[in-house]
């Protein structure tokens, strides 16, 4: 499977994106948070990012539309 850099780009900056927006210092050093509750959170984020990546991947493709 061959990447072009385009892709390999988009892919690097919502990976980025991704880990930047987990809060795991908070909910790893806290013990009396549950693990349904860690993994429901996880959720939350990875919901929550998906507009987020796709403005990135839009903005990526066509730049003339972050002006």
């Amino acid at each position: 499977m061959s990447f072009n850099r385009k892709t390999k780009t988009i892919i690097l900056l919502a990976i980025i994106w991704v880990i930047v927006t987990l809060p795991l210092p908070w909910i790893v050093n806290n013990p009396d948070i549950p693990e349904s509750a860690f993994y429901t959170i996880l959720g939350i984020i990875g919901i929550i990012s998906i507009p987020f990546i796709m403005l990135g991947i839009v903005w990526h493709i066509k730049p003339e539309l972050a002006t």
